[in-house]
């Protein structure tokens, strides 16, 4: 197993870091192809906003040196970056001494069905919900109880993902990927002001779409909208693209736009 911790070949971590004792932190899964990490500008941009509002200190530079350095090693896989404040003894109130730990750990890539991508996938309806809490919201930061709590609610093979709502019943997310729908030709994908993840996936599929003169919409979405939509389909930065054509006994076509979305994401991670 490939790990660093601060730039250096390592596999263990102090008990006494936060990332462990209370989710103190940031994450990024960054896919890794002929040794370059993937949408690399996204995920830098989307983990300095983290690190700015939990006021964590940070040297970006490092932080791209050593990804870069990293992926080479990695060559075809999966990155994750982790970023703890780092140690600090019992009780709420960080340290004034804490310093940043940075893990980073290599995987191998995710074997999806392509069945996935080329038909289409069924959600599950996740009873659990997701809380509302505006100073997290769209950070990728340690607590993912939520997801773990999620995704543990079905075993079986004939849904790929869950879908997410939040305590008012508004449509969020995926488990593990952004939602999008499509509705007279506006590509429409939730708010996530006080709940969710805002994926590199998305925010890449947001602005090429507006750049090819595709209407878009950031808004909430009700169960109601989602049902009469024409097309639904999720993305993560590392399977592009699924389109989403069944959710309990409702039933959506793989659309025109999807299709154009999905080619899209996949030029994005195959370059």
């Amino acid at each position: 197993m490939l790990c660093w911790v601060d730039g250096r070949p390592e596999q263990t971590l102090s008990v006494t870091d936060r990332g462990l004792a209370y989710g103190d932190g940031l994450f990024e899964t960054i896919g890794v192809k002929h040794g370059r990490p993937q949408l690399l500008e996204r995920h830098l941009a989307r983990f300095a906003e983290g690190c700015k509002r939990l006021f964590i200190p940070v040297d970006l530079s490092v932080i791209r040196a050593e990804l870069l350095a990293f992926a080479a090693e990695v060559g075809e896989g999966v990155a994750k970056l982790v970023l703890t404040r780092g140690e600090g003894l019992r009780g709420y109130a960080a340290p004034a001494a804490a310093t940043p730990r940075r893990i980073l750990l290599a995987s191998p890539s995710p074997a999806y069905p392509a069945q996935n991508a080329e038909h289409g996938i069924r959600l599950f309806p996740c009873a659990t919900r997701l809380a509302e809490q505006p100073l997290l919201a769209g950070l990728k930061h340690l607590n993912r109880l939520e997801q773990v709590l999620a995704r543990s609610e079905w075993q079986d093979s004939e849904h790929a993902e869950g879908l997410m709502r939040d305590l008012s019943g508004r449509i969020i997310e995926g488990v593990f990927s952004n939602l999008f729908i499509v509705r007279d030709g506006v590509l429409v994908t939730p708010d996530l002001s006080h709940s969710g993840v805002a994926g590199v996936m998305r925010a890449e599929l947001l602005a090429q779409a507006e750049t090819q003169g595709i209407a878009v919409a950031i808004q909430v979405v009700s169960e109601e909208q989602l049902l009469a939509a024409d097309e639904v389909f999720l993305c993560n930065s590392l399977y592009g693209v699924w389109p989403v054509t069944a959710l309990q006994g409702h039933r959506w076509p793989v659309g025109p736009l999807t299709r154009k979305l999905q080619r899209i994401a996949r030029d994005l991670l195959d370059c």
